[in-house]
């Protein structure tokens, strides 16, 4: 038997010889050869990028890389923004129910059209079918490299591209119509107060 010096809070340990098809350390692997599975919930604020602390950043970038390589999803839970009495958007009355002041979009699949209080959106085909992948998947985030193979179909050169259809979408939709919402750090997932609806048939 070998003795060796271990950590100070331990002093010395003796060191047991390896047993055959056991871990190191003398973990031992589960019985059903099934690989656990971690389920971690967690409530960070993302009001903005910077505003995050250091271990919180690094936590969303481990998250980020564990999403592109396929190990694991997202889901978001909508909170309802606060807002004070006196925040009422400009040309809105504060009577007014603000559900209603926010156009419907009703996404026709079979004709490919999209509809803004029924009228219509000339939207691309790749402008309709990354909308229409958000609207299929509520709540959940999606990362840049995850639409681009959903939607694209492939990995394409740059993952800004993204980013840009996202842009366009919210500009022919209009700024008023809450849609994308960004989840920074990590990528794009539909807006909670979003009105949309999809006819298949249409």
């Amino acid at each position: 038997m070998s003795v060796s010096p271990a950590s100070s809070r331990a002093g010395w340990h003796t060191s047991q010889p390896s047993v055959p098809g056991r871990p190191p350390g003398g973990q031992r692997r589960p019985a059903n050869g099934v690989t656990p599975v971690l389920t971690v919930t967690l409530s960070i604020p993302l009001a903005s990028e910077e505003s995050l602390t250091a271990p919180a950043r690094r936590l969303l970038e481990a998250a980020r890389e564990m999403l592109e390589r396929g190990e694991g999803t997202i889901t978001t839970t909508g909170v309802p923004a606060e807002r004070r009495p006196d925040q009422v958007p400009a040309g809105r009355s504060p009577g007014r129910s603000l559900a209603a002041t926010i156009p419907m979009l009703h996404i026709l699949a079979s004709s490919r059209s999209v509809l803004r209080d029924g009228e219509p959106l000339p939207l691309t085909r790749l402008e309709f079918d990354l909308l229409l992948h958000l609207v299929a998947h509520p709540r959940r985030v999606f990362t840049r490299l995850q639409l681009l193979n959903a939607v694209w179909g492939y990995e394409h050169a740059g993952v800004r591209t993204v980013d840009v259809h996202v842009r366009r979408l919210r500009g022919k939709v209009g700024i008023d119509v809450p849609l994308v919402t960004t989840v920074y750090g990590v990528g794009y997932r539909l807006a909670d107060d979003a009105r949309v609806t999809v006819d298949r048939t249409g």
